[in-house]
């Protein structure tokens, strides 16, 4: 059994909570600008004493409502700037946070709202209060709902006028660092979600050894970065957190459409995303060249950058890289960065495996992709590459005062302070996963070098088994896959079947110019026979072979008429692929494969 640890490098809190934060920050630096909030005139700077301000009005009247100490609130809501504001209220009353993803149906909050007995919920606007109010009879716990485009947050501000400061200061130094702080449901690719136990120390530290690691990114002058990922999502809530700590200024973008001209106003200087959105921005890059006639010169733009970045992993790109990354710096790279904001040199990666070839070409390009990996039972981060320690296409080394031990089945296993304390009220669940010295079952199959970088090759449930006996992981063919401009999901299969095979689905938002340049009309229905089509996706599948020997190579595959989307129940909010639901789904479509 492979095991590697780092040791602890700094000395974690074992008093107070994570509201200390905002109360430190507003007395050493009252006039420093943490937020900068989005407001029909512009961004508006709130500074760090007019946060304290806020925040401390607001639980005042959380307080008055008759929230009490260890209460579950929910917030349901778009990523905002009152969320931010809402979830420290809550922890200033001494209460605890339960978010719930905006997109959620009314039986999922329901769910989450009876199992954590939730007091009160605080919503966004009358979409989320209508499936609220279709439950609420079902609810012997809800005492209040509140929503935040019908003035939430001002209701809040009045009710608390007569609770005093010494009432507030009270309750706010109430928990420490072994109370819980939230309660984050796991998305759910199976099953319904599960509560995971965070406490205030789990989030002291993760945040305490995160922020001194990736000091280049929260410790340098102006730093700044634009949240757009839901912070129902421990990976945003981590950083959310990890910015009030550092006093690094933070923004919010509520709608993916809205995204580009934010950023170009906000100008980050790094940001976070799942997948997805890299490779969402690769392949819009690549298609707009392609309409305009450029593609041949975005795809060497592309390889160029892809070996400067291999190149830099050796020592020094060869001179004629060099050359051609200088010229491409000029025509192609230049212009991506801009679209970020211009300002933004790094960029966090994490949900699910980026994969090795866009990591090369992000860095290729001069934006540095830090690939983590963690889960929402780990209070996000586990392991991270740092911009003076990285290794593309691993999730980097544990993060200092963090174990990784793999077991004899492949399985990763991680000891330390931002594992969670087992799931809310399920002891039979937190038993499955939690060994009773600390270790967490990841569910995920890796391997560790000898430096300690960790390396994620799949997950343990998901490893398909051929009839010949071979075992595959699945997420490499994918990942591969969904790096082609045309392609927007895919399933690989084969279990128990004679070969491995794959179910594609188109990009929407890429498909329209396909089709212009190729003459074509008509949906992606219409033409999901089409050769040119398929010779398209061909190629994506020979490329993605190529990362895996013969016995695992996708044989055949079907395109596939409708995308899988969030709203179609085939993702979670996060982007992940339910395979449970997409198998049960396409029954069909498998076995024709077979057939």
């Amino acid at each position: 059994m492979r095991e590697f640890s780092t040791p602890l490098t700094i000395e974690v809190p074992a008093t107070g909570n994570l509201t200390d934060d905002v109360v430190t920050n507003a007395r050493e630096a009252a006039d420093t600008v943490g937020f900068s909030r989005h407001t029909d005139s512009g961004w508006e700077d709130v500074t760090c004493a007019e946060f304290l301000a806020e925040v401390s009005a607001v639980a005042k009247g959380l307080i008055a409502a008759g929230i009490e100490a260890g209460d579950r609130v929910a917030l349901v809501s778009k990523t905002r700037y009152e969320w931010t504001l809402l979830d420290y209220a809550i922890w200033f009353a001494g209460a605890v946070t339960v978010p719930v993803y905006e997109t959620s149906s009314a039986e999922q909050i329901a769910w989450i709202l009876r199992d954590s007995a939730a007091r009160a919920v605080i919503a966004e606007d009358a979409g989320h209060m209508a499936r609220i109010t279709e439950i609420r009879g079902e609810l012997e716990h809800l005492n209040h709902v509140w929503s935040i485009t019908d003035n939430a947050v001002d209701v809040l501000v009045s009710l608390g006028e007569d609770i005093s400061d010494e009432e507030l200061e009270k309750r706010r130094t109430t928990a420490t660092p072994l109370d819980l702080a939230t309660l984050i449901y796991t998305s759910g690719t199976t099953g319904r979600p599960k509560g995971c136990v965070l406490t205030h120390g789990n989030f002291m530290f993760e945040l305490g050894v995160a922020v001194d690691e990736l000091e280049k990114l929260f410790d340098t002058e102006g730093a700044s970065t634009l949240l757009f990922l839901p912070l129902a999502h421990v990976f945003a809530r981590i950083i959310q957190v990890g910015c009030v700590k550092s006093r690094t200024r933070l923004g919010h973008s509520a709608d993916i459409k809205n995204l580009l001209p934010d950023l170009q106003e906000f100008r980050p200087t790094f940001i976070l995303a799942v997948p997805r959105v890299f490779e969402k921005v690769f392949n819009t890059a690549s298609q707009k060249a392609t309409a305009d006639g450029k593609g041949k010169i975005f795809d060497r733009a592309a390889e160029t950058a892809i070996a400067y970045s291999r190149g830099l992993e050796k020592g020094r790109p060869s001179l004629a890289v060099r050359a051609q990354h200088a010229l491409f710096a000029r025509l192609v790279y230049g212009k991506l960065l801009t679209a970020l904001g211009g300002a933004c040199t790094f960029a966090v990666s994490g949900g699910a495996p980026l994969g090795e070839r866009l990591g090369h070409f992000y860095r290729g390009i001069g934006l540095t992709v830090l690939e983590g990996y963690g889960l929402t039972e780990t209070t996000a981060a586990l392991t991270v590459n740092l911009p003076d320690a990285q290794k593309v296409g691993t999730v980097g080394r544990p993060l200092p005062g963090t174990a990784v031990r793999v077991a004899d089945d492949g399985e990763l296993l991680f000891q330390g302070g931002q594992v969670f304390a087992g799931y809310w009220d399920n002891e039979a669940a937190t038993a499955e996963v939690l060994e009773s010295d600390g270790w967490f079952h990841t569910g995920d199959v890796g391997e560790v070098d000898d430096e300690g970088f960790v390396r994620i090759t799949g997950r343990k449930k998901e490893i398909i088994v051929t009839a010949g006996g071979k075992n595959v992981a699945p997420a490499v063919l994918e990942d591969r896959l969904r790096a082609h401009p045309l392609v927007s999901q895919c399933l690989v299969v084969g279990d128990g079947q004679p070969f491995i095979a794959a179910l594609v689905t188109i990009d929407p938002e890429s498909f329209p110019t396909w089709a212009e340049t190729h003459g074509k009309s008509g949906s992606i229905a219409d033409l999901v026979d089409d050769p040119d089509l398929r010779a398209a996706v061909e190629e994506a599948v020979e490329d993605a072979n190529r990362a895996v020997s013969k016995a695992e190579s996708i044989r055949k595959f079907t395109i596939l008429p409708e995308d899988w989307t969030e709203e179609g129940g085939q993702l979670t909010p996060s982007l992940k692929l339910k395979r449970s639901v997409v198998m049960r789904e396409q029954r069909q479509q498998v076995e024709a494969l077979y057939s």
